[in-house]
């Protein structure tokens, strides 16, 4: 039998792209034209009145953004070809220069100009653009940001923060003190001799330990937290911050065995800390205002924070033998932002689990937690340690 030759770039480019999910059409409305009816010469190449006759036959099938992002890329090739595979990397979201190159010269919907120069907007555009200044290094994002937003859906996930002022009332306080008597008898608290109970891990930020420390986190959430929310979605920025609140708990129960947790302070810091160290590392794509300013209103906000956790960690109780909470969250929610949430903040729209570095990350944290988790079963009987009593 003779050897048949191997397919061509363009064969093998065109078989990938029927496989994505927006132009894949039922199996019996596949179309019979062969991707040689595109590129009889296995070129690798097509040519763009060939893209747009297949743009206008799966019109019904795109998202309206993304073929107009499809009929920028056209438009951005005066040879009058266009690469297979720069239509597959667009399509499965992997951004590739000719994507940028068709944001940029694309005269559709995308300006030309830069945002800043944009007159006559009206309070939500400004506001978008905003938002986008704030969070994005690269004007291309921006641009891309600013055209595609439509506010559906709203940043939900932060509006979480009214939990927090419900349990703070629960006992007839502006918030819950940690000199109430019945500071340690909220199921939600975490606390070491009833470590057993899972939902402990997460459910302890919804109790704060006085009016300063609900005042910081629910500031710092809302300033940081929505924005970051409104332009990378609830699922990227809800992970980051549960992840952050997971990690607070279980640090404490690692490094600071004794003592029980209450606050935000994990989730929020792993956000704010993800944000501070995106601007740093793209310091000069970052066009917010003030930054230099702003970064260090933060960070002294947060020092000082953190400096009242640490004294009141070791001030004596009020009720001995029961402690105060641990400051060990807080550190643990700074480590999963400068690891996981600096991968996330730094690829927007583009998919997390193409990038290799959200790997390593990824493991790294599930190491920790499994350590974690065998460290709550086995060390503190091994350790005998004397716990405070349950409350």
């Amino acid at each position: 039998m003779g050897e048949h030759p191997s397919p061509g770039p363009a064969v093998a480019a065109c078989a990938e792209a029927e496989r994505i999910e927006e132009l894949e059409p039922e199996a019996d409305e596949r179309p019979a034209a062969a991707p040689e009816d595109f590129d009889p010469g296995n070129t690798g190449y097509i040519s763009t009145g060939k893209f747009r006759s297949l743009l206008e036959s799966h019109s019904s099938k795109l998202d309206l953004h993304k073929r107009e992002v499809l009929l920028a890329l056209a438009d951005s090739h005066a040879d009058g070809q266009i690469c297979y595979q720069d239509f597959v990397n667009l399509m499965s979201n992997k951004r590739s220069n000719s994507f940028r190159q068709a944001i940029l010269q694309g005269n559709r919907r995308l300006c030309s100009k830069a945002l800043l120069e944009e007159k006559g907007l009206n309070f939500s555009q400004r506001l978008i653009r905003h938002v986008a200044y704030e969070t994005l290094p690269r004007e291309i994002d921006r641009k891309w940001y600013y055209d595609s937003y439509t506010c559906c859906p709203p940043p939900w996930f932060m509006i979480t923060v009214a939990f927090f002022l419900y349990n703070g009332v629960s006992l007839d306080q502006f918030v819950l003190q940690v000199t109430h008597p019945q500071y340690l008898k909220n199921s939600l608290v975490y606390h070491p001799q009833l470590r057993a109970q899972a939902w402990r891990y997460l459910t302890y930020i919804f109790m704060h330990a006085g009016i300063e420390h609900l005042g910081l986190n629910v500031v710092l959430q809302l300033l940081v937290g929505v924005p970051l929310e409104m332009v990378h979605g609830a699922t990227r920025i809800g992970l980051v911050y549960v992840a952050g609140v997971v990690a607070g708990s279980l640090a404490v129960s690692v490094a600071d065995m004794t003592a029980p947790v209450v606050g935000s302070s994990g989730g929020v810091y792993a956000l704010v800390s993800a944000h501070l160290a995106n601007i740093v590392m793209n310091w000069s794509g970052m066009k917010c205002q003030f930054k230099l300013l702003r970064m260090a209103v933060a960070l002294i906000c947060m020092s000082m924070e953190f400096g009242r956790a640490v004294w009141l960690r070791f001030h004596p109780s009020a009720y001995p033998p029961c402690p105060h909470p641990s400051f060990v969250a807080h550190l643990g929610g700074v480590a999963v932002g400068i690891t996981l949430g600096v991968v996330v903040l730094r690829n927007y729209e583009q998919r997390l689990q193409d990038q290799s570095l959200w790997w390593i990350f990824v493991a790294m944290y599930t190491i920790f937690v499994l350590f974690a988790v065998f460290w709550n079963i086995f060390a503190y009987t091994l350790l005998d340690l004397k716990l405070p009593p349950p409350p």
